[in-house]
Order: structure tokens, then sequence, then C-alpha cells
């Protein structure tokens, strides 16, 4: 569904004064709101066995932020899409972090990664486009129900030009500036 321009900006604004339950992530998703709940453990553990790895063993020295809100451009007809990923690598020296406010522009964002919830169809599908269209130049997805990994490179639109795929338990080759296998048999 498209929105006239006023629509949008009142959605907009609804959206960023909206007050989520406690543990919970309220996203704008292609002009749709999205309540996640707070992850269980399993979830969490993935995302740290990520982070660890990511801190250890990348040529390139990357900061990381749990949960960081990002504004990325829409579909067209619909409001800036206001996303919450797992988790957002930017390289350190660029110190994107710092002083950013609670819904920062994605531009200097190197990877967002993503761990199947519930919301399954919103991690494999919708947040792909939406990252996509970020031009995010990587989008990693632990996908916990089909027990498989997947990098996402080359975003062009709507979608990723490019895409790697291992079973957990075998090792993602993650390229430049990350240079390092992804060890994921941690993650069963």
């Amino acid at each position: 569904m498209t929105h006239d321009p006023i629509s949008l900006q009142l959605l907009v604004e609804w959206f960023v004064e909206l007050e989520a339950p406690t543990g919970f992530r309220a996203e704008l998703i292609e002009g749709e709101f999205v309540l996640t709940p707070p992850p269980d453990g399993e979830h969490e553990h993935c995302i740290s066995r990520i982070v660890s790895q990511m801190y250890r063993r990348s040529r390139a020295d990357m900061q990381f932020s749990a949960h960081k809100g990002l504004t990325l451009k829409s579909a067209e007809g619909q409001p800036l899409d206001h996303v919450i990923p797992d988790g957002t690598f930017v390289p350190r020296e660029l110190r994107l972090f710092r002083g950013a406010a609670p819904w920062m522009p994605c531009e200097g964002v190197t990877l967002v990664l993503e761990v199947t919830s519930p919301r399954r169809r919103t991690d494999r599908e919708t947040k792909r486009r939406c990252y996509a269209r970020g031009a995010m130049p990587f989008y990693l997805l632990a996908d916990r129900e089909a027990s498989s990994i997947t990098l996402f490179s080359a975003p062009e639109s709507d979608d990723y030009r490019q895409h790697c795929t291992v079973a957990l338990g075998k090792p993602l080759t993650l390229p430049a500036p990350f240079s390092f296998d992804l060890d994921t048999t941690d993650f069963l």
C-alpha cells in the first residue's frame, strides 16, 4: 500500500514517538509496524559467537552494536524503513556509533546481522529487501530453523546479486574486509 506524503510524515512521526514494551523492538518496515519480542538464549548465543570471531579474527578492526536503529531507503511510496538489526558492524576508524542518534543513517555500515526469530519471513525476505535497498554491502543471516547461515553481498535495487549458504557446523568464508572463515560448529 502506498501513502500520500502527509500520511507518510505522520506515520514516521508517530512511529518515532512510539514506546515499545520493555525488551521489545519496534521497527517500521515497508510501511508496516513490526514488534519483536525479546530473543531467546539460542538467538543470543549465535550472535555472541559471531561477534567474538569478528573481534578475534577479522582483518578489519570493526565496531559492533547490538540492536542499533538504522534508517534505510524505502520501497516506492513508503516511508523510510526504520530497522533494528540484531547486529551492526562498522569500521572502527569511522566511529559511527559515537554520538549517533537513536535512528542513524546506514552510510558507512559494512555488515548487518540477523538471527532468525519467530518472524522468520521478516528476516529471510523483508529485511533482505530493506538491506539491499539501503546498499548494505553484506547481510549475514543465521537461519536456525533451516540450520544454515547465508552471507548476502552485492546489493542491487531490492535484492542481493550474490549469496553463499552453508549448513551450520560448516565454515562460511567472509570476504574482505573481514577475510576469515566463520566457524559455525558451536551454533548448533
